[in-house]
């Protein structure tokens, strides 16, 4: 499916809402922004990219007040400013709307888009009448019909993104910073998203675009801004450069393209034995009578539309949720697993998609995280089940060394990587386990083109070694590395193709007019 391609513009001829210059920040003495410049222009698109680690997090949290810089210089609309607090940046109509969206499950839509609006009082009580008209007004700016009395926990990605977009434009905005905004959206909810900002961008409001997905940023944007270890090394106008060209700025290097991850035709797995089979299996209310079979030293990629049952799937498959019908094989033997505990057991395992608040201890080391999953390899002897502390420092660093994990030590705060190197660290936790079967769930999400490169290889090694890799991802191309792709829809597999016919068009006709 293409972008919406955006309007030509004389940017140069725009005049700036912020303009950022000399912006410098070091932590413990290791710099993370190095004199970076950019120029946020009203009515545009301007999009930030570079690899995970590259500044761009450093960047943004100080024009929103979270990270104070060691030097530079911020003005807005001319003046110079000092962005010291949250609460300053809002005042100047500076908004951000990050990828982890910071909802409060629970709240309803309208709950959460009154946070931080100065609500209107009539003898100290919240006229929230006047609170629902102006909800009901900016979503209707961008015809999202969501009902403002619904749990926001209840809902879709899509519309929990436009529940905290609409949570910043209750106040006037000027720019709005958007981090990964389609990451997991499918192609009709981008399609949805890039409407939205040709509405925000044509009523004169800046966009300051963060994505790893090249395509959208060289389709939307009017500017790109490339960062690579906390400088600016590119600028670019719309039409300025190609994808090929944009990548090797951001890595600095050639990056190896996608169909390079995949399995070499002498090397087919039609023969290969099921490493799991599924019969009709129910889970939920999403998963309605799904069969298929995941091959040993496969990737067998999973599309489908958000809602289709994918995740519900994996999470049943891996224990975490409970299975009300049909069977499941695991290497020729019955498997109904009790647990995410008794899967792993079993040699299955699971990487969430929601890997910050499903899958890491956010607050601990490298080191803990790592072996979580494997506390009986580290004890001090076989019949004295007591934690080695050096046995447990050597086998996370032996992990960081073999999947490349930047960080200073296993020690760091796993909370302090870049989101490439977070993945890495859930991918090692697992692997230790030696896994028959690797569930991915959207794998590379906030993952830079660098770091996707590494964990495809890593991917590929694995299976070369026999393990076999179910993987679901809403970004058809990545699928591309996939031997097969089976395709769900409504709770059930509809069909399964070969790799190689396995492109983002026709994955994309399959997933809403699918072929039994």
């Amino acid at each position: 499916m293409e972008l919406t391609l955006g309007t030509q513009r004389n940017v140069s001829a725009t005049s700036p809402v912020i303009a950022a210059k000399g912006i410098s920040k070091s932590y413990a003495g290791v710099p993370a922004l190095r004199g970076a410049d950019l120029n946020l222009r009203a009515g545009t698109v301007h999009a930030l990219v570079g690899a995970n680690g590259a500044g761009k997090s450093t960047f943004v949290k100080i024009l929103a007040g979270l990270v104070h810089p060691d030097a530079g210089e911020i003005k807005v609309d001319g003046e110079a400013v000092s962005i010291d607090s949250p609460s300053v940046s809002t005042a100047l109509g500076l908004n951000f709307i990050h990828q982890e969206l910071n909802l409060v499950p629970g709240f309803t839509v309208l709950q959460n888009m009154a946070m931080g609006y100065s609500l209107p009082t009539t003898a100290g009580l919240v006229r929230w009448s006047a609170v629902r008209r102006r909800a009901t007004e900016v979503l209707g700016r961008f015809d999202a019909r969501l009902p403002l009395d619904a749990d926001v926990g209840l809902l879709s990605v899509s519309d929990r993104w436009m529940v905290s977009l609409g949570r910043s434009l209750m106040r006037d905005a000027r720019a709005v910073a958007m981090d990964e905004p389609t990451a997991s959206f499918t192609a009709a909810e981008a399609e949805k998203l890039y409407e939205v900002i040709g509405t925000l961008t044509g009523s004169g409001v800046a966009v300051l675009y963060i994505s790893h997905r090249l395509d959208e940023v060289l389709a939307l944007s009017d500017e790109i801004t490339v960062f690579r270890n906390g400088k600016v090394v590119d600028r670019h106008e719309r039409g300025e450069v190609n994808r090929a060209e944009l990548t090797e700025s951001i890595v600095g290097r050639e990056v190896l393209a996608m169909h390079t991850f995949r399995r070499p035709a002498a090397a087919p797995t039609e023969a290969a034995e099921p490493v799991l089979t599924l019969h009709n299996v129910t889970a939920g209310s999403r998963v309605t009578g799904a069969s298929l079979q995941v091959r040993q030293g496969e990737i067998l990629g999973l599309a489908g539309l958000v809602g289709s049952g994918r995740t519900e799937l994996a999470r049943a498959i891996a224990g975490a949720d409970e299975i009300t019908g049909g069977a499941m094989m695991l290497n020729r033997e019955p498997y109904a697993p009790q647990s995410p505990c008794h899967s792993i057991r079993q040699g299955v395992v699971l990487v969430p998609e929601e890997r910050r608040s499903e899958a890491l201890f956010l607050e601990e080391s490298i080191n803990f995280n790592i072996n979580l999953a494997t506390l009986d390899k580290n004890t001090l002897a076989p019949w004295l089940p007591i934690l080695s502390a050096s046995r447990s420092r050597k086998a996370a660093d032996a992990q960081v060394r073999e999947l490349s994990i930047k960080s200073s030590s296993s020690s760091q705060n796993v909370g302090h990587l870049s989101g490439g190197n977070q993945q890495k660290v859930v991918l090692a936790r697992f692997l230790r386990t030696r896994p028959c079967l690797l569930i991915l769930d959207e794998p590379t999400v906030g993952v830079d083109v660098g770091a996707r490169a590494e964990i495809y290889a890593l991917v590929r090694a694995l299976t070369n070694n026999g393990t076999s890799v179910l993987m679901i991802s809403s970004d058809f191309e990545e699928l591309g590395i996939c031997d097969r792709v089976a395709v769900m829809r409504q709770g059930r597999i509809v069909t399964v193709v070969d790799g190689d016919n396995a492109t983002v068009d026709s994955l994309t006709t399959l997933c809403y007019s699918p072929e039994d």
